[in-house]
């Protein structure tokens, strides 16, 4: 592994844009904790968006990493002051804000977890629980080394270490990896103080001598860590810290030495058995001994599993009269969700789309995982065969959907049943439907589908066959009320197919048509009338056109009679007057 360490991500969620991301609201904000980032915006997500919100980064390098949340406190009066939400990576749930994390000054401002990223992203997502809507500061994910926290078999890729407790012993003030100039390799880790385990039961010892066997991977610890400690008194010669778990969890304990403790100068002076709740983990632990000097670090690491609610270390001297620890890790151990077939994960964002469905349905993230917040309206069912979960049921009905449905419906291929009744879903039922041959349940019905019913499932419709030792026990009325659609008995018969190009341009050309008639018969009219105005005219003063007629006639033969007489008086000499 490249010896580098690669700062991938810090989002400051104030941001206004983010293509990584669906919804949220940018916001003035406040900030819990005096350790969280410097920050006077946030976002956040409100219920009217979904109740799932993810950060879907791209682009992320295989290895191991140390992912980060800040959470933050909306700075408006009208808002709940501490929301209260899950946190999910790579969906898996790994955290669960506890009511009063924000009057803590303390890590309860951020989840810290060490996970794999295997795929090339990050999936980060908020999952609203009905008290207040997530609000999130900021987000950090920093690349560790592939070793980091080893703890034994069944440490691996699909283990996820979520940072319960880590506490510096001895320490005044609380530090992140960079006030201890710790190598950046380790992840940045913030180390909270700790001056006390009880009242009068130990004391803080310090030293600036240099500490061996630090800054080493795969965990990088900075050497200021052992420069700390805790050291029981006489009164009470045992050390003890007990904290607050979950039941039933694995956690993985790393425990911190140094023998920094100016009156052991040797090995054998001191050796303590240390005890997880009341059972001997590490019996006869001598730090010199083991370590082969003073100054030198030492780190043991077990993991157990815990059936109360408390968890509680103690370091029990056999020999010597007081115990030592320089600090504690505590991790619960959580082990990673199976996915979602990516396939039908890529089937199921294309129906969104097409369905145009609303925000408030939250559609973001993995659809089945984590079990705890799967997608409104998809049923998920755990395919052994695959190790991947797959989508099995879809109940839309009565959402008001407006979308069509989209041939990436048949990638769905373990779909058994289907409702999407009484919508407003246009289009054409795609024919690739038929090709899910576990399908059982399909209804339709009440929709604005038009065309022809597939074949593929038409004649499962009319035989009632068997794909797949499954019957597909729908019958017309699954279709019904779909005004357009045809092509099995109780629905139309269907005629020929036109595609929706050719349907606009018959009617198109229909309507050339039609006008053409039109003006042919609007000029025939107008000359038909013209004609027979004309015939009334002739009709009604025929006998003055008779009397003009007879008259030009005399007229013309008068003058043709007075010309003949003309010529032969010219010819016979002038007229003589009388």
């Amino acid at each position: 592994m490249l010896k580098l360490n690669l700062l991938i991500l810090l989002i400051f969620i104030s941001l206004r844009t983010s293509s990584s991301r669906r919804g949220g609201i940018p916001t003035n904000g406040t900030r819990p904790s005096f350790i969280t980032p410097p920050l006077n915006t946030l976002r956040y997500f409100p219920l009217s968006e979904g109740p799932e919100n993810c950060y879907n980064i791209n682009r992320v390098p295989h290895g191991h990493y140390l992912v980060r949340i800040f959470f933050g406190l909306v700075a408006e009066p009208n808002f709940d002051n501490e929301p209260l939400f899950d946190v999910s990576v790579e969906g898996t749930l790994i955290y669960s804000l506890p009511s009063g994390w924000s009057n803590h000054d303390d890590e309860r401002a951020f989840v810290e977890a060490f996970v794999f990223l295997m795929d090339g992203t990050v999936s980060l997502c908020f999952h609203s629980t009905g008290h207040g809507d997530p609000a999130i500061l900021s987000i950090e994910i920093l690349q560790v080394d592939d070793k980091a926290y080893y703890f034994g078999p069944q440490w691996g890729q699909r283990t996820i270490l979520r940072t319960d407790k880590r506490l510096s012993c001895g320490a005044q003030k609380p530090k992140f990896g960079v006030d201890y100039s710790a190598d950046r390799w380790g992840g940045d880790r913030f180390w909270n103080s700790i001056t006390t385990f009880g009242q009068g039961s130990d004391q803080a010892i310090s030293t600036k001598t240099n500490i061996k066997l630090t800054n080493n991977a795969p965990n990088f610890y900075p050497e200021a860590l052992y420069q700390t400690a805790l050291v029981s008194t006489d009164d009470q010669p045992d050390l003890a810290y007990t904290m607050d778990v979950e039941p039933n969890r694995n956690y993985s304990i790393w425990l911190h030495f140094a023998e920094i403790d100016t009156s052991v100068t040797g090995a054998g002076q001191r050796i303590v058995d240390i005890l997880i709740n009341g059972d001997i983990v590490f019996p006869d632990v001598d730090i010199v001994n083991m370590t082969g000097s003073t100054n030198s670090a030492l780190v043991l690491n077990q993991t157990v599993t815990v059936n109360g609610r408390s968890l509680t270390i103690t370091m029990h001297p056999t020999k010597g009269s007081h115990a030592i620890i320089s600090a504690i890790e505590i991790f619960e151990v959580v082990m990673a969700e199976s996915k979602t077939l990516p396939d039908e994960v890529r089937a199921l964002q294309s129906l969104r789309s097409a369905l145009g469905l609303p925000l408030r349905f939250g559609w973001n993230g993995d659809p089945c995982v984590p079990q705890q917040h799967p997608w409104s309206g998809a049923d998920c069912q755990f395919d052994s065969a695959t190790s991947k979960w797959v989508i099995d049921g879809l109940g839309l009905d009565n959402q008001g959907l407006r979308g069509y449905l989209p041939d990436d419906i048949s990638r769905l291929r373990h779909l058994q049943n289907i409702n999407l009744s009484n919508n407003n879903i246009r289009g054409v039922i795609p024919s690739s439907l038929g090709t899910v041959v576990s399908l059982e349940v399909l209804y339709l019905n009440s929709n604005s589908l038009f065309g022809r019913v597939p074949a593929s499932l038409g004649g499962r419709l009319l035989h009632r066959a068997s794909f797949n030792l499954n019957i597909l026990t729908v019958d017309v009325s699954s279709f019904t009320d779909n005004a357009g659609l045809c092509g099995i008995p109780g629905l139309r018969t269907c005629g020929p197919h036109l595609s929706s190009g050719a349907k606009i341009g018959i009617g198109l050309g229909s309507c050339v048509v039609f006008l053409f008639i039109v003006t042919c018969l609007t000029c025939w009219w107008k000359r038909r009338q013209n004609i027979l105005r004309a015939q009334r005219i002739a009709a009604r003063d025929a006998p003055y056109a008779k009397a003009r007629t007879h008259f030009s006639r005399d007229v013309q033969m008068t003058r043709h009679h007075n010309h003949e007489h003309a010529r032969t008086a010219a010819e016979n000499g002038p007229i003589l007057l009388s």
